[in-house]
């Protein structure tokens, strides 16, 4: 599940709400151990999830840095290049 959360800061253009939203959900998920909670603890796995994605945001908008934004097109296509060495198949 770690693999699935992503860098958000630093990119041009910013980290929309959803990918803020996605990235808490896989938080919430790797800690409570549950990909889909059940009925009884549906709405404290919500709340966390939203109140992280809250709070993620606005550590986002106060990060400072002086490295220029780094483009979304060739961080993915370096993603891409690792995970194609990671899961190549041997012979």
């Amino acid at each position: 599940m770690c693999r699935n959360i992503h860098q958000l800061h630093n990119f041009e253009p910013a980290a929309t709400s959803d990918e803020v939203q996605a990235a808490a959900l896989q938080y919430v998920r790797k800690v409570s151990g549950s990909t889909k909670p059940s009925k009884a603890n549906q709405e404290a796995f919500d709340r966390a999830v939203a109140e992280i994605a809250h709070i993620t945001q606005h550590l986002l908008e106060d990060l400072v840095t002086t490295a220029p934004p780094k483009n979304r097109d060739i961080e993915a296509a370096k993603a891409r290049e690792r995970a194609a060495k990671r899961y190549a198949t041997a012979g």
